[in-house]
């Protein structure tokens, strides 16, 4: 079998190809790295320098969005009482915290991207397989977060150029010719941020993040104070809906726990695209603390106090912000409303949905698609789904990127398995940049065989429990559709027992025992040192630059 042999070239300062947007020469690309798994964006960081901050700020951009805020809202109208919901959030935003700190330490530690880190587990070619996956699932939620964005901006528009009324007489595929425009200019505006690379988003969410709580809290004292703070309940459920007892709510609280991890398991899945920067784990635990449960009560209570005060005000339950800002129907406070919530969406798109296809699509042909390329496949392609039609079917959705969905779990699971069970948190990071037959991850031609057989065998019962009782329900059968909500727990955990289970009948993942040169074993702060107090690199041979005083 012929194979390619050419090595990559070393980064000179000429160089035009960028890691991931970072300075020129940020990727360490070695001489022995093979073209075809290594480029720049791929290749492990020379200086891993984001603070806990950069990553809290993170967390800010992905939580605030008009989805984190309608689901933070739905929760409280389950028919449990405020107190229980408060409680399952807290439960289910601190699970999302232990499972990221978990996925984030081998990107951390190794300063390579989700998608590489799994060619140590599914083997040099196989790691392909969970990137195309979470890959399609960001490119159709792109397409929806920027369609939820352009509603916003559909808004503004109709308050300040009262002729834009008449676009949405017009209609194309869809979509008005209004809402075209408005998709449009957040489209570029989307890409336009992307293409200047992780250290512009970098300070963007840092920005936007603290801007949209600004606006959420001015928003939230001027409904109360409007209603009067005696006139707001908590209790935002259907009082028509009967008591659903103890054990009821109980269930209930466990439903709200669901959705609350299954919420953030696409952004939990490849959080070591971001991790990869953080300048220790410490701090990376820390930015998770704040950003996670911190943030994410504190916004659930904003979201709570805003939709409650919507009833007295409004006469009725709104918890759309974009519809509440609507009903306000004030110059200064639709434009500053509608603005706020189309940087929260770009946020939540930008980190979510845009940077993980964009090192998924890479890691498949380096050599040939870029950070940027790989970023620009994916804002493409959400505009031929054609987000806008299938959004408001619940069906289409269930039956499409449910089933994709299904497997996140099960991915998430596997990975878990492979970094600390069966490597041990040991990873030869340079294996994982070369074609060679005989290099630690090539397996059986490029795949490892214990994790695709965990795959199917995890996957396919996963699916099945997030497609069938749904059918079963909408043909007047048994409704056990709520086992929908769980299907994260269930993928995620038969995904960690089989690849456990068929590593100790037929161990394929190296632990490389009494090795130390190259390899990462959990214990060093990242690819190379960052600071002068951290520790040395994981490699002789990877330059470590040293931080300057301050």
């Amino acid at each position: 079998m012929a194979r390619n042999t050419e090595a990559a070239s070393p980064t000179a300062p000429q160089d035009i190809v960028e890691a991931a947007g970072m300075p020129v020469g940020s990727g360490n690309m070695k001489p022995e790295y093979d073209t075809r798994l290594a480029n720049e964006d791929l290749a492990p960081l020379r200086r891993q320098k984001w603070s806990w901050y950069n990553i809290f700020a993170f967390w800010m951009s992905d939580v605030h969005s008009v989805g984190g805020y309608v689901t933070a809202g739905s929760l409280f109208a389950l028919g449990i009482a405020a107190w229980q919901v408060l409680v399952a959030l807290v439960v289910g935003i601190v699970i999302v915290q232990v499972f990221t700190n978990l996925v984030a330490k081998p990107s951390q530690k190794t300063g390579v991207p989700y998608p590489v880190v799994n060619r140590a587990i599914f083997g040099i070619k196989g790691a392909n397989i969970p990137a195309i996956i979470r890959g399609i699932i960001a490119i159709a939620w792109y397409g929806v977060q920027t369609f939820l964005a352009a509603q916003s901006l559909n808004i503004i528009f109709l308050k300040f150029v009262p002729g834009s009324a008449a676009l949405l007489e017009h209609e194309f595929l869809g979509l008005s010719a209004l809402g075209w425009i408005s998709y449009a200019i957040l489209w570029v505006a989307q890409v336009a941020l992307f293409w200047n690379g992780m250290e512009v988003i970098r300070r963007f969410i840092d920005w936007a993040g603290p801007a949209v709580y600004v606006v959420m809290i001015v928003l939230a004292v001027y409904l109360v104070s409007q209603a009067g703070w005696e006139n707001v309940s908590f209790d935002l459920s259907d009082p028509s809906q009967p008591d659903v007892g103890f054990w009821g709510s109980i269930g209930l609280m466990f439903m709200a726990i669901g959705i609350v991890v299954s919420y953030f398991s696409g952004p939990m899945l490849n959080f070591g695209d971001f991790a990869r920067y953080g300048k220790s784990f410490s701090a990376v635990k820390k930015g998770n603390l704040w950003g996670l449960p911190v943030n994410f009560l504190f916004f659930s209570l904003l979201t709570v106090i805003t939709a409650s005060a919507t009833v007295p005000v409004f006469g009725e339950l709104i918890t759309d912000p974009i519809h509440t800002v609507e009903r306000i129907d004030t110059p200064f406070a639709i434009l500053l409303g509608g603005l706020t919530f189309v940087t929260a969406t770009v946020g939540i798109n930008i980190v979510a949905n845009f940077i993980s296809p964009a090192f998924d699509f890479s890691n498949v042909a380096p050599h040939r698609i870029s950070w940027r390329m790989g970023g620009m496949i994916a804002a493409v392609g959400s505009v031929f789904l054609l987000p806008w039609n299938w959004y408001s079917n619940a069906t289409a959705i269930h039956y499409s990127l449910g089933l994709l969905a299904a497997l996140i779990g099960p991915l998430f699971g596997l990975l878990i398995a492979g970094y600390y069970v069966a490597a041990k948190q040991r990873i030869k990071t340079d294996a994982m940049f070369t074609m060679s037959e005989t290099g630690a991850y090539w397996y059986s031609n490029g795949y490892n065989p214990n994790a695709v057989k965990t795959l199917l065998w995890a996957g396919i019962p996963t699916i099945v429990l997030a497609v069938f009782p749904k059918m079963f329900a909408d043909l007047g059968m048994v409704d056990v559709s709520w086992i929908g909500n769980f299907t994260w727990f269930i993928g995620c955990g038969l995904g960690y027992f089989f690849f456990v289970l068929f590593e100790r009948m037929d161990p394929r993942v190296p632990t490389f025992d009494g090795e130390t040169d190259g390899i990462s074993d959990g214990t060093i702060d990242g690819a190379a040192a960052t600071a002068d107090s951290e520790p040395p690199a994981i490699s002789g041979e990877i330059p470590v630059q040293q931080a300057s005083s301050r």
